[in-house]
């Protein structure tokens, strides 16, 4: 699903000053693994993520998704390719606000040009999965922090992407509804879903079948702990 070689990631703030986000990573993540990022804040994670996201660009090295070469597209086929293939989830949940639950997981359809009936069906079909069908006709204010991380759950994974990507998707939440969103990914490994999350909890990063250390742009470690499509057991 996603294989890395040699990536570096360079920016250059000011003239003089050169910074190495990333520094010649090479990963392979096969379809239906869960895999867990962690470092500490500077360590290129999320540098890593946006990359492998196609929200930003390396500076040398190879990617493919799912066998495309990423730097082999144009603006237009990456946004294309991050509609099809990648679902995302983030921090602060990133709804929008005057809109319902329902019309939150409908967006990725209505840019895939999906006709309106059959995105307000899979969108709350989508809700449903999450454990959400009850409260698709409200608007985040009226959610709770789990509940509205639910939703953005059910919005990346409408479109049927093979490849979830979230970051720090618990940051946000208190215990209770950490574990709630867990277990929904928890439930998508098992079927299958390729997961990749990035985490300062180690508890969180338990739940994922492998474990990615990254610091100073370099992978430090990487421990599998159990084969793809296996269920976490914590």
């Amino acid at each position: 699903m996603i294989d890395v070689r040699e990536l570096w990631r360079t920016y250059q703030p000011a003239p003089d000053i050169t910074v190495h986000a990333l520094r010649g990573i090479t990963v392979t993540v096969m379809p239906g693994e869960f895999v867990a990022i962690m470092g500490p804040s500077g360590s290129g994670k999320s540098t890593l993520m946006n990359v492998i996201g196609a929200l930003d660009v390396a500076t040398s090295g190879t990617y493919h998704l799912d066998g495309t070469p990423i730097d082999a597209l144009s603006e237009d086929d990456l946004s294309d390719l991050r509609n099809q293939k990648i679902g995302f989830v983030f921090q602060a949940f990133n709804l929008v606000p005057r809109m319902t639950a329902l019309d939150n997981v409908a967006m990725p359809l209505m840019y895939a040009g999906v006709g309106r009936r059959e995105r307000l069906d899979r969108a709350a079909d989508a809700l449903a999965s999450v454990g959400m069908g009850s409260r698709m006709h409200h608007v985040p204010t009226e959610l709770s922090g789990g509940q509205q991380q639910r939703v953005a759950v059910a919005r990346a994974i409408v479109t049927d992407p093979p490849l979830l990507l979230a970051d720090e998707p618990t940051g946000n939440l208190d215990t209770h509804s950490t574990d709630d969103v867990l277990a929904i990914f928890d439930g998508l490994a098992a079927q299958g879903r390729t997961i990749v999350l990035i985490t300062h909890e180690d508890d969180v990063a338990r739940r994922a079948g492998r474990i990615l250390r990254i610091d100073d742009g370099r992978i430090t470690s990487d421990r599998r702990r159990r084969a793809p499509g296996v269920g976490a057991h914590v």
